[in-house]
């Protein structure tokens, strides 16, 4: 059901992060990165949402048709989306007020005192929000009204158990020790000189990351609690995700879904692409093959790729409603 104009909501939801540095910018002309110097800037906000203090990252259009909010994956720490919500909101062409939410326990500050939140909790937060967005299509089938078209950018939507990196962080997720560990030595790494770690992180994991994702690496997850909640929460996914996706929901609300895989996700793999289209006939799903993969949003030209694809999607759902 569309809302009234100045509250419909789409919403967007990026499964997760895959801290890679694989990238390639061959398909971006000169028209394409013109845009990235000429974007509006996003503000960040501190608020409390249901209770929690919570880190918006926001554009406000003057005359807003509709909103755009966006669900971060796991790292939930919104500074990495930057450069794709600026390149969205342009694209969009001030049509949409653009909002991105962080997770509860993944903010630059320990605000929640080392507590720890499931999947389950991160996404009553945004539930309790009532935008009806989702972190999962758990949220769209339970505030049906509350949203009008979901995008699923590289969804985890089933555990991958060829996944050999999927193995490992499952192992390190339900071990305390090994969690305690990692994020000790997050804390060491984050005591170090600020110009330390972001060479680092430029020579290892974010040769090709753009200094908003590095930024976002060096303040924001290199942090005890982030990393422990990060842990946590991927430990309750691995849990929750090993459930058959509700297939009956998505083809009910085929119209209203869109999902975008990439060639070579172990997040998302092409398999649950076939199940999707085997299951779900006629759903809209598209397949990025630039190579930008999971980490789109580390870079300013997989931002600026996957805006454009999302908003390509929304300007069709708008035309034919």
């Amino acid at each position: 059901m569309l809302l009234p104009p100045i509250t419909r909501s789409f919403s967007f939801f990026h499964s997760r992060r895959l801290i890679s540095s694989k990238c390639r910018n061959s398909q971006m002309g000169p028209e394409n990165l013109s845009l990235i110097d000429k974007r509006h800037r996003a503000s960040f906000r501190l608020c409390n949402v249901s209770g929690y203090k919570t880190d918006l990252l926001e554009i406000h259009a003057k005359d807003p048709k509709f909103h755009v909010l966006f669900i971060p994956g796991n790292p939930g720490v919104i500074s990495f989306y930057v450069d794709f919500l600026e390149s969205l909101y342009d694209l969009l062409d001030g049509a949409a007020s653009v909002t991105a939410i962080s997770h509860i326990g993944q903010t630059e500050k320990n605000w929640e005192r080392g507590r720890l939140f499931s999947l389950q909790e991160q996404t009553d937060h945004k539930v309790g929000h009532s935008i009806g967005s989702y972190i999962s299509l758990d949220i769209f089938r339970r505030f049906q009204e509350k949203v009008t078209y979901c995008i699923c950018l590289y969804p985890f939507l089933a555990v991958n158990t060829k996944s050999s990196t999927q193995a490992i962080i499952k192992k390190i997720a339900v071990s305390r020790t090994l969690c305690t560990g990692l994020s000790s030595l997050a804390t060491i790494l984050a005591l170090l000189p600020a110009w330390i770690s972001r060479f680092l992180v430029k020579t290892s994991v974010g040769k090709s990351w753009s200094p908003p994702a590095v930024e976002a690496l060096c303040k924001h997850v290199l942090r005890y609690h982030t990393i422990q909640n990060i842990l946590y929460m991927a430990m309750t996914e691995f849990e929750k995700l090993s459930e058959v996706p509700d297939w009956s929901f998505m083809r009910e609300k085929k119209s209203q879904m869109a999902f975008l895989f990439g060639v070579d996700d172990h997040w998302g793999p092409l398999h649950i692409y076939e199940e999707i289209s085997n299951n779900v006939p006629g759903a809209v799903l598209a397949v990025e093959r630039g190579g930008y993969t999971h980490a789109f949003s580390c870079t300013e030209v997989g931002s600026l790729w996957v805006a454009q694809h999302v908003s390509a999607l929304i300007n069709n759902y708008l035309s034919k409603h």
